[in-house]
């Protein structure tokens, strides 16, 4: 009696249950729905390509251009081994990271890699700021709740 009673339960339960289905109108998806005040995401390059660089540049600046994200949201770029090649002066990436800048994105560079590569600072944008190390600024923000971005 008992096990036709929970079957009984079972079928009822189910003609209640919502049968899933598949998209219909892939037009109807827009993405997810920014509905937070604000976000922070940490950008992180320790590659010197650059292909790699090109794109990571590209990726602030189309992330900083989503409608659903403008005016909300704190970028900032950690370089660190060989991602300090982002900010030589012998590059070619001071515009761009002008530009960034100018946006709001704060551009950091890992003090170990400077120290342990024996690169002059004077060899590097006098507009970028420092951090101890790229590491710990990774961990730090995580725990802050920050997007990790390592594309």
């Amino acid at each position: 009696m008992k096990k036709y009673a929970f079957i009984l339960v079972a079928i009822t339960l189910l003609a209640f249950v919502k049968k899933a289905s598949a998209q219909t109108d892939p037009a109807a998806f827009t993405g997810a729905e920014a509905k937070l005040k604000h976000y922070d995401a940490l950008y992180i390059l320790n590659s010197g390509d650059d292909k790699k660089i090109k794109g990571i540049l590209r990726n602030m600046d189309n992330t900083l251009e989503d409608p659903r994200l403008k005016g909300k949201l704190h970028i900032e770029l950690i370089a660190f081994g060989d991602g300090v090649a982002i900010y030589m002066k012998s590059g070619t990436y001071e515009q761009a990271l002008k530009d960034l800048q100018a946006k709001g994105v704060v551009l950091a560079q890992c003090s170990n890699t400077v120290r342990e590569r024996k690169i002059d600072k004077n060899d590097l944008f006098p507009f970028i700021s420092y951090v101890p190390s790229g590491n710990g600024e990774i961990i730090i923000r995580q725990y802050e709740g920050w997007a990790v971005v390592h594309p």
